[in-house]
């Protein structure tokens, strides 16, 4: 069918193989919202280059005569045909197609070059019944345009008044006058060419014609015509041509030959005489509208403009007032039952916006839309049996009634919808990713929201289709649906940003942690001094002391770095974008170099900073260069060795004072770590930042204050404390010096030589005797030598007092358990106590310990 062809409105790259739609069947000239593509679809054809070169011919006649066919065999043309087996419309509105039959089968032209045919909607049709306002208008189009229009009909026809379309013509003859004819000489001619179909030759064709031409002389004279026009006759505006053609089923081949010989009329033609018949080429120069082809559209619409507007051509009739009533009563009939289904939902909805709540109705869509359907079927039923304009008015009207409540009812439905997504969207969220914290942490945040989100948009779609109404344009609820998908897009990024608080805090307490065991580290080695290597013999410090600061900041810096690390890749699973990480890493820093200076100051405490002065200055001073303890004689330098310590560990005061690298002398580049505030930082990511120097310039406080450690009141207190603490080791170890060799007098040994001769004698020619003394000297030597004569003495004395103890307590046990003893000494039987002499119950002297506490049975 025509209604499948290729029209104006499908777009620049339309397939215009069937033609081009000129006037829908809405009456509705499409050339009017879309010229455009007229100029196109010549331009395609290349007739928009061919100027004055062409022709505009159009059909014209009673419905399903055979007009579409007669244009497709004479043209080449590809309009809709009626199906052999079935009688109804094919042809709906006027439709154009360039002629596709210039050349015969030898190249040479056959037809005149460029020729435009118009298919015109049959009249008389059962479809518009008594509406015969589109065949005027579209007849009167026809004519007022074409240089030539083609009158279609049946031999059987001729003679007849409504068969042949006379009272039509009638019509469009006379307001073709009044529109378009201002005298003799202003109206170009056209060409009447009557094609008689299915004639069977028993009436010649002159008769045909003589009929005809009486019939159009006769309602000519009857038309009111305009002033200055009364005596004016027909021939004055248009020339007559006629042509017959044998039944196309019953002689198919004949019906060929004479459409091949009738094509070839369409050529260039003169006329000699006014009053010459046609024999030879139809297209006369005086048909010809002389409008060039590039400007068709734009006079095309001016002409279809003028016609619609003319009320000449718009009678209204009893039908339409009988029409206008009937449907108005039925209209209100069908809302009174319509009401009884919508007023209830109506006011369970108010209900629930009084009262504040989210209310979704249930199976509010399809209740809707089957009341709608009933009211409008019920409309349908009762109301299209009157005048189809007037129905199609009301009907309209009627459903934009409906529609206008069920909007309202179906636009708060969705809004409740909303709401209540978001929140059950907000909840779910929330819920799983708890879930996942109790269960170890192991979620992922953006699978969860991605989750959730497509949860929760497949059940407001749902709920929107439900309300979709097939048809009607604004139940189409795409808006609300991409409002409501930005709406949790907004709540997924508030929830994000949550989530991404509680990233960044587990990631600050990890940072914490790392640094609190990190930096601890680097300040006890501050206690070993050089590591067992004694004091510095040079003024140099050792690594572990003049680095402090380099590695505490490298240490520091790489923490940072793998904690940003381990944000970012974390971030990256929540779906955050770039502005929320870098946001994120900011604030991390930011925190980190604050944890960082509290660890700090806590191992400055004047309790931690003095113990570690202390353990750096006894390293330096009680080990030797090897690593070995000192065992303090006499005739050691000790002053001179604890001035050094001394002195080596004072110059750590100035370099725990300030946060200070070896490298540069300055403090590292605080700003530069940190980094500028990010763009998409807010006012509330900076509620919690404690202010840095160096940084924060308008908190007052500079880059070298911040990197301060320890106030010169307090690195002069340290130094007074760690004076004295350090002169008590100096006593000590001075003690030990003096108190640790007795000096025994010369004339000693000359008088133990002298008498001990003899034996010494003994001793040296006796080998086991010499072995022994060589070997118990050995040992005193390197007894004394480590300093363990005392404890070794001690140990003796113990043993000592021990023995003589056990050998009491044997003595005690062996007169208690013999009767013959105790009688010989006179000691009365005793019970045994539980008093006993072993190791545990043994002082460090080897005597018994005291009991300090007292048994039960002695209270």
């Amino acid at each position: 069918m025509n209604g499948h062809f290729a029209a104006v409105g499908n777009g620049p790259t339309a397939d215009y193989e069937h033609g081009i739609q000129v006037i829908d069947d809405d009456k509705a000239f499409k050339f009017v919202t879309t010229p455009t593509h007229l100029n196109e679809y010549l331009a395609q054809t290349h007739v928009a280059e061919a100027g004055f070169n062409y022709h505009l011919i159009s059909v014209f006649g009673s419905q399903s005569t055979g007009k579409s066919t007669l244009l497709n065999h004479l043209f080449g043309t590809e309009f809709s045909v009626m199906s052999e087996s079935e009688r109804r419309q094919t042809t709906k509105g006027i439709w154009m197609s360039k002629n596709k039959k210039e050349r015969a089968d030898g190249g040479a032209l056959k037809m005149a070059e460029n020729i435009l045919v118009m298919d015109v909607e049959g009249t008389d049709g059962r479809e518009r019944g008594e509406d015969q306002d589109f065949e005027r208008k579209s007849a009167l189009f026809a004519l007022a345009t074409s240089e030539v229009l083609i009158v279609n009909i049946w031999e059987h026809q001729v003679g007849l008044y409504q068969g042949a379309n006379m009272g039509l013509l009638k019509t469009v003859f006379e307001v073709n006058l009044q529109l378009f004819v201002k005298d003799r000489q202003s109206q170009t001619r056209s060409l009447l060419f009557f094609v008689i179909r299915d004639h069977i030759g028993n009436t010649p064709l002159a008769n045909l014609r003589n009929t005809l031409i009486q019939d159009l002389t006769k309602i000519w004279s009857s038309i009111s015509k305009p002033q200055g026009l009364e005596n004016s006759k027909i021939d004055d505006y248009f020339d007559f041509a006629f042509a017959t053609l044998p039944h196309k089923i019953l002689q198919p081949d004949k019906f060929l030959t004479e459409v091949e010989n009738l094509g070839a009329r369409f050529t260039a033609g003169h006329r000699s005489t006014k009053d010459q018949e046609f024999s030879g080429g139809v297209f006369l120069p005086e048909y010809h509208r002389r409008i060039p082809a590039d400007g068709l559209s734009v006079y095309a619409e001016g002409v279809w403009d003028q016609i619609v507007n003319n009320k000449d051509l718009d009678l209204p009739t009893q039908q339409e007032l009988l029409a206008q009533f009937r449907c108005d009563e039925i209209s209100r009939e069908v809302l009174v039952a319509f009401d009884t289904v919508i007023a209830p939902l109506e006011e369970q909805q108010a209900e629930a916006t009084r009262l504040g709540k989210a209310t979704v109705l249930p199976d509010l869509g399809a209740l809707g839309v089957a009341a709608r359907e009933k009211a409008v079927k019920a409309f349908e039923t009762q109301a299209s049996r009157y005048h189809k304009g007037v129905y199609t008015v009301k009907r309209g009207e009627l459903e934009s009634k409906i529609d206008s409540r069920l909007k309202a009812l179906y636009q708060a439905q969705l809004s409740a919808a909303h709401k209540a997504g978001v929140t059950a969207f907000s909840d779910a969220v929330t819920g799983s990713v708890k879930a996942g914290q109790k269960a170890g942490g192991s979620y992922e945040f953006a699978e969860i929201v991605g989750k959730q989100k497509k949860k929760t948009l497949e059940v407001f779609k749902k709920e929107a289709q439900s309300l979709a109404i097939p048809g009607v344009s604004w139940s189409n609820f795409k808006p609300q649906y991409r409002l409501f998908e930005k709406e949790l897009d907004e709540v997924s990024g508030r929830l994000r940003k949550e989530e991404m608080r509680r990233l960044a805090i587990r990631v600050e307490r990890w940072v914490k942690s790392r640094l609190g065991d990190a930096i601890g580290l680097e300040f006890n080695k501050l206690g070993s001094g050089r590591g067992g290597t004694g004091a510095p013999e040079e003024g140099e410090k050792p690594p572990t002391e003049k680095d402090l600061w380099d590695r505490i900041w490298y240490v520091f810096t790489g923490i940072v770095t793998e904690a940003e690390t381990r944000f970012t890749d974390r971030a990256k699973s929540f779906d955050a974008n770039e502005d929320e990480v870098q946001v994120g890493l900011w604030r991390l820093r930011r925190k980190s170099w604050v944890a960082l200076r509290e660890r700090i100051d806590e191992e400055v405490m004047e309790s931690n900073i003095l113990m570690k002065l202390r353990e750096n200055f006894e390293d330096k001073f009680r080990y030797d260069e090897e690593g070995v303890p000192r065992i303090w004689r006499p005739t050691d330098d000790i002053e001179g060795i604890y001035t050094k310590a001394r002195e080596s560990t004072l110059g750590l005061i100035p370099l725990l004072s300030r946060f200070r690298l070896a490298e540069t002398y300055a403090p590292p580049d605080l700003p530069a770590f940190i980094g500028l505030q990010p763009a998409g930082a807010e006012p509330e990511d900076e509620e919690d930042l404690a202010p840095i120097g160096g940084v924060d310039e308008e908190e007052g406080k500079s880059l070298e204050e911040e990197m301060t450690v320890l106030s010169e009141s307090k690195r002069q207190d340290l130094v007074v404390r760690f004076k004295k603490m350090a002169d008590g080791v100096y006593v000590e170890a001075k003690r030990s010096a003096i108190g640790g060799i007795t000096q025994v007098p010369l004339y000693f040994y000359v008088i133990l030589l002298v008498l001990g001769w003899n034996e010494i004698v003994m001793v040296l020619r006796n080998p086991f005797l010499f072995v022994l003394i060589l070997l118990l000297g050995g040992g005193t030597y390197v007894a004394y030598t480590l300093n363990l004569l005392g404890p070794m003495m001690q140990m003796g004395s113990a043993a000592y007092g021990q023995g003589i103890e056990i050998g009491k307590q044997k003595l005690r046990e062996f007169l208690e358990n013999n009767e013959m003893a105790r009688q010989a000494i006179a000691m009365p039987a005793k019970q045994r106590d539980s008093d006993s002499i072993s190791l545990d119950t043994l002082d460090s002297g080897g005597k018994k310990r005291q009991q300090t506490t007292t048994d039960d049975d002695d209270i």
